[in-house]
């Protein structure tokens, strides 16, 4: 019932534009879905909806980046699990890693967003990161070894 009432709210958020959790509920209901404003904020929630603005209001919609909590505990598990070290020179961050992780590594990283990062390049046990510049790049190994720790 989740699943559906949550696949059923990404629906309507594409097909009208709701401003209110409210506004949510009812079209909802109309479709056949009983639910409570507390689940309806959990489910807000759990998909990450975001308000943006439209047409001088605001509605929900999906957000972009949403899978980066995900995608956050599964760097921080191959990171810890996999990467021996990480150092910098200039603009490229060198990840190391065990032997056949070092593209699970670079894949994780690169689906991730991160600022400054153009690229990477994966052997079998190190990877090559190419950021924007040298500040990107000594921001992101300061992150990393946060990680590791």
């Amino acid at each position: 019932m989740k699943r559906a009432r949550q696949a059923e709210i990404l629906n309507i958020i594409q097909a009208v534009d709701v401003e209110t959790q409210e506004q949510l509920l009812d079209e909802l209901k109309a479709r056949g879905f009983s639910a409570t404003q507390a689940t309806i904020s959990r489910d807000i929630k759990e998909l990450r909806l975001v308000k943006e603005l439209s047409g001088g209001g605001y509605r929900y919609a999906s957000s972009e980046r949403k899978g980066l909590a995900d995608s956050d505990a599964r760097l921080r598990n191959i990171f810890k699990e996999g990467v021996t070290s990480v150092d910098r020179a200039q603009n490229i961050v060198v990840v190391r890693t065990m032997p056949g992780l070092a593209s699970a590594a670079c894949s994780a990283l690169d689906s991730m967003e991160i600022p400054g990062m153009v690229g990477s390049l994966a052997g079998d046990d190190t990877g090559i990161l190419i950021m924007r510049d040298n500040d990107a790049a000594e921001r992101f190994n300061q992150e990393v070894h946060k990680l590791l720790k």
